[in-house]
């Protein structure tokens, strides 16, 4: 009780008290369109329905069994014809099948940009949280919880300090470890824990190669991490494929193996790199590297989806692009090649089901823009531990704008499997949010006006 009286107290210093009412205009499951603005001869670099934006953000959906919801967060606005950044929050209630109105957490006006948006965490006593990212030193991280358990109306500030990219994992009865990213000048990687959320120890500095982007995942009582780096801290040139966990909160990290790791990282050969898509002396090796999802198979062993490309641009001259697994098998890695990918951030995720199915649910299939980021969400499926996949079906066909960063929510539920917005890739647009179910034969749009509390996803096709 000590630790939630700070927590409040504090949050009362920070003016902390976020109401629903005072954003009763602003509901809707509205994505944020965003452009990085880097042009070149087949559009921008990244660019349209970026509401789940980016792969570093995780997680940012949670099946919560508890209550039998999954609660959600992206980036929205407040009309078709805006483009601030407003940190949004919502749940489908798995019992009666509605979503609730979703809910403001953080308006961000003026700002317009996609690296905002937050991740999600529950701890034990079903407290929301949610950690807004910031942007390098000139916007500050700032992190939020909600006022009751498993309620979305109010919350509180329980402070702000510098972090990008933040990833909030929950240890039942021992607190968060969050992994994140400072501007230190690169995009280095650090960590730091919390009992409560509200007490945070120093922070520490795990990976300083000139720069990383990270994404990880938390299972069981270990955080699992994947990363590449950033040669001359040009993110236009990242490339290599590093991996580490954890076991124990921070106090050791380790390779797959078990090996010890001395952090930071701080040269590029080093244990912890899996594979060299940098200097590989026959040149069709050499890559960049784009993680788009972490996950460990039925043994608890690493698995990894990523992306490899020949150039930093969109359009063909960054072919051949590739879909890829990096799986340990508990002796070595191994690599294997999934399908084509047509765009460096396509991101999709990575299932790994208790049956031994893997599936990945991404926008492979080519879009309206066809070099634009995102596309059409297909299903695919591996019954060999990712060594060979088939398509399985097209999730979404003959839309009119590309579907991109498809999100798997934590603990994912059967019939919420994966959400993802859309977004016209080369102009301005409205964004869109939809999900699916496990089989990825229904897909459901999420509505993007409310009057009420409650309302119903429309059922946009199905078998």
């Amino acid at each position: 009780m000590d630790n939630i009286l700070m927590m409040l107290l504090f949050s009362a210093l920070l003016g902390a008290i976020v109401t629903p009412a005072a954003f009763a205009d602003n509901t809707g499951f509205r994505g944020l369109w965003y452009d990085l603005g880097q042009k070149s001869q087949y559009g921008s670099k990244y660019s349209g329905g970026l509401g789940t934006y980016t792969a570093n953000h995780v997680p940012m959906a949670i099946y919560v069994p508890a209550v039998n919801r999954t609660y959600l967060t992206w980036g929205g606005t407040s009309a078709p014809d805006e483009k601030n950044l407003h940190i949004m929050i919502s749940y489908y209630d798995h019992n009666t099948g509605l979503v609730a109105r979703p809910v403001m957490v953080m308006d961000k006006t003026p700002v317009d940009d996609a690296h905002d948006n937050g991740s999600l965490a529950i701890d034990d006593d079903g407290y929301l949280w949610v950690f807004v990212s910031g942007r390098s030193r000139r916007r500050l991280g700032r992190i939020y919880r909600s006022r009751k358990p498993y309620e979305i109306q109010e919350w509180d500030i329980i402070g702000d300090s510098e972090f990008t990219y933040p990833q909030p994992w929950w240890f039942e009865g021992k607190g968060f470890l969050h992994t994140y990213t400072r501007y230190t000048p690169g995009r280095e990687l650090y960590w730091r824990t919390s009992p409560d959320g509200g007490h945070w120890s120093d922070e520490q500095h795990l990976a300083s190669l000139q720069g990383h982007y990270q994404t990880s995942t938390q299972v069981e009582n270990r955080i699992l991490t994947s990363f590449n780096r950033h040669p001359n801290r040009n993110v236009d040139r990242r490339t290599d494929l590093y991996y580490m966990e954890t076991p124990d909160k921070g106090k050791t990290w380790t390779t797959a193996d078990g090996t010890i790791l001395e952090t930071p990282l701080t040269h590029p050969d080093h244990p912890a790199r899996i594979r060299n898509y940098s200097t590989n002396e026959n040149d069709d090796e050499n890559a960049l590297v784009y993680i788009c999802d972490m996950n460990a198979d039925t043994d608890g062993h690493p698995v990894i989806l990523y992306i490899t490309s020949k150039h930093h641009q969109p359009g063909p001259g960054g072919n051949p692009r590739a879909w890829m697994i990096a799986r340990w098998t508990g002796t070595e890695w191994l690599f294997h090649e999934i399908t084509e990918a047509l765009h460096n951030y396509d991101m999709g995720s990575l299932y790994i089901e208790e049956d031994g199915t893997w599936k990945v649910i991404a926008p492979i299939g080519g879009g309206p823009q066809y070099w634009g980021t995102g596309g059409e969400v297909e299903l695919w499926t591996s019954n060999d531990q990712g060594a060979t996949w088939a398509k399985q079906r097209a999730v979404t066909a003959n839309s009119p704008r590309n579907h991109s960063y498809v999100r798997r929510p934590r603990n994912a539920h059967p019939d919420f499997y994966a959400y993802w917005a859309d977004g016209h890739a080369d102009e301005f647009s409205e964004s869109h949010l939809y999900f699916t179910n496990r089989d990825g034969n229904k897909v459901w749009h999420l509505p993007y006006n409310m009057t009420e509390d409650f309302a119903a996803p429309v059922l946009m096709n199905g078998e």
